[in-house]
């Protein structure tokens, strides 16, 4: 089994301005470099528009039918961030479509795990509003399809975007079958994603949020995912992890204030393949969610895809995060012991 990877040249075709960041030319830049520098084996994967109904197991009818009148319509702007072109709703529908696609081949085999390279992105999407240049909340499509279609009983949703996805946090806040995590900048936009915010009624403990401030380094992450998010996630057990990846947390993002190397992401990226092999048959799909350094970007993925392939191994690299980033975390320790043994 191998890699799979969504590409489509059609994610270029919503575009919300020339000088917007989230371009068309992010997926440009990441499909140039797949062309030029991935020379493993892989499985390209077509999507297919996910259908409407689909889209309206996290997202309001009302709120699909104001997306789709869009169509044909050269700019309708539906937050101070987010707009649409001509061809967005059609765009949405492929790239949730894609993370679905995906889903089925791992799960019927075809694959051993991959990633979902579509844009626009999703996290920020609520079931009713567009936020953060996202339409429609993929990764939380993608989770609510895992447990519908294939009656998977826990997903893990691990999101290392800059931004806190509050769309997916309120998709799941009230239900323990779909952890959520989220290591973020804090505080930043959207201003969710405090260490107090642990899930209401059955999913209170399920939703962990990892504020940060600005500065956080390779081993920082490192030191996160070894003591927080690995026990939490072997004592969840989760039947399948879903990434919500985000690539402004690299080092010269013009959005963010985090420094993340290129070759962390391939190091965060073997963390997770040892959770995913430890605890849910090597279920592993990443889906891009935001990054605005077009070098940044194309080499950050092609880290996380050399993981994903087999092609590279970690560096040795000690997880130690900084006095400053054990302070922040002593919080997030608190409030997570009365739910998990960290």
């Amino acid at each position: 089994m191998i890699t799979g990877i969504v590409k489509d040249l059609r994610y270029m075709e919503h575009n919300m301005g020339a000088s917007h960041p989230e371009s068309p030319q992010r997926i440009e830049a990441i499909y140039h470099m797949i062309e030029k520098e991935i020379s493993f084996s892989y499985s390209e994967i077509k999507p297919r528009p996910a259908q409407e109904e689909e889209i309206q197991m996290v997202h309001s009818s009302s709120y699909v039918q104001l997306i789709k009148e869009t169509s044909g319509k050269e700019r309708v702007v539906l937050d101070p961030d987010t707009a649409t072109s001509s061809r967005s709703f059609e765009v949405a529908l492929l790239a949730a479509g894609g993370l679905l696609e995906a889903i089925d081949l791992v799960m019927e085999g075809k694959i051993k795990n991959g990633f979902a390279l579509v844009r626009p992105p999703g996290h920020h999407a609520e079931a009713s509003r567009a936020m953060g240049f996202c339409l429609f909340n993929n990764v939380a499509i993608g989770a609510e399809y895992l447990i519908k279609k294939y009656s998977l009983k826990k997903i893990l949703i691990l999101d290392w975007d800059l931004h806190h996805g509050n769309g997916t946090q309120h998709s799941f806040q009230d239900r323990n079958d779909v952890l959520y995590f989220s290591t973020h900048q804090y505080p930043h936009y959207p201003g969710t994603g405090h260490w107090d915010e642990t899930g209401q009624g059955a999913g209170e403990g399920f939703t962990v949020n990892v504020p940060l401030r600005a500065g956080k380094t390779d081993e920082d992450y490192l030191f996160i995912f070894q003591n927080i998010l690995s026990p939490i996630t072997a004592a969840f057990k989760p039947d399948f992890i879903l990434v919500s990846a985000g690539f402004d947390i690299y080092r010269d993002d013009p959005l963010g204030g985090m420094q993340i190397s290129e070759e962390g992401f391939g190091t965060l990226t073997s963390e997770l393949l040892s959770l995913a092999h430890d605890t849910c048959q090597d279920r592993l799909l990443f889906t891009l969610e935001g990054g605005y350094d077009l070098q940044g970007l194309q080499q950050g993925i092609k880290h996380v895809l050399l993981h994903l392939g087999g092609e590279a191994k970690s560096p040795e690299m000690k997880p130690e995060a900084s006095s400053h980033t054990q302070q922040e975390l002593a919080p997030v320790f608190e409030i997570q012991k009365k739910y998990w043994k960290i």
